[in-house]
């Protein structure tokens, strides 16, 4: 099963998290995309000969196509506010599972205590996609174990 990894990758401690949690997510068995070790590198070929445009659509189409094919949306909502990216990212994954009837999780983690809204920790445009938010690490890597042996969350 293929996570589709969507969040903040842009701070050397969110890079630090995020290739930890892959790696913790990878050890019971799935598979995962994470754009910032496996998407775009501005300094490999073909993409270091690539004008700025040109990789910024290259960006938006791998990460689509991956969203697409993933069987799994994970959105890390820690920040200040969501990751804008992951944003549209959710958006493309649950227009996806509405439109075509796919199964596919849609599952995020938010462990930040700070709250944006009056009655609730996040915008109901991101709260209401997501089938599942884990408010821990451990626990999301339990609730992602047992959807792997079962299929279904409980």
């Amino acid at each position: 099963m293929l996570i589709y990894f969507a969040g903040p990758l842009f701070s050397e401690a969110e890079k630090r998290f995020n290739q930890h949690l892959t790696d913790r997510l990878e050890a019971i068995g799935y598979r995962v995309f994470l754009p910032q070790r496996d998407g775009i590198e501005l300094n490999k070929p073909p993409y270091d000969n690539q004008t700025i445009e040109e990789r910024r659509i290259a960006i938006f189409q791998l990460d689509v196509s991956k969203v697409l094919e993933a069987d799994v949306f994970l959105f890390i909502l820690d920040g200040r506010v969501p990751d804008e990216g992951a944003c549209v990212e959710l958006g493309v994954a649950y227009g996806q599972k509405v439109l075509q009837n796919r199964k596919k999780l849609l599952i995020g983690l938010h462990t930040d205590v700070r709250a944006v809204f009056l009655d609730s920790k996040l915008n109901p445009m991101l709260s209401v996609p997501l089938e599942y938010v884990a408010e821990s690490e451990d626990e999301l890597v339990r609730v992602l174990k047992q959807y792997k042996e079962s299929g279904a969350l409980d």
